[in-house]
């Protein structure tokens, strides 16, 4: 399976306007957008996060002490929904 063509995307898009209706798709579109830049930007956090401890553990070995783990150095952000 290969990426979608056009004929693909079209029969897709005209299958949600069928289920959801015209009032319902933007705010459907919105919450994808949210949902996405949400795992982009948690994506980079953890590949960050791991890069520093990589890097940290690596200096502790070249400089021959015992190698230590950091904590993070911000907090997790809240799950969607808690305000």
């Amino acid at each position: 399976m290969g990426p979608l063509g056009m004929t693909e995307v079209f029969f897709i898009l005209l299958l949600a306007l069928l289920l959801f209706g015209p009032r319902k798709l933007p705010e459907l579109g919105r919450l994808l957008g949210r949902g996405l830049s949400e795992f982009r930007r948690a994506s980079n956090d953890l590949r960050a996060t791991v890069e520093e401890e990589i890097r940290t553990y690596e200096e502790d070995v070249n400089t021959g002490k015992e190698p230590r783990l950091t904590r993070p150095s911000r907090p997790a952000a809240k799950p969607p929904g808690d305000a």
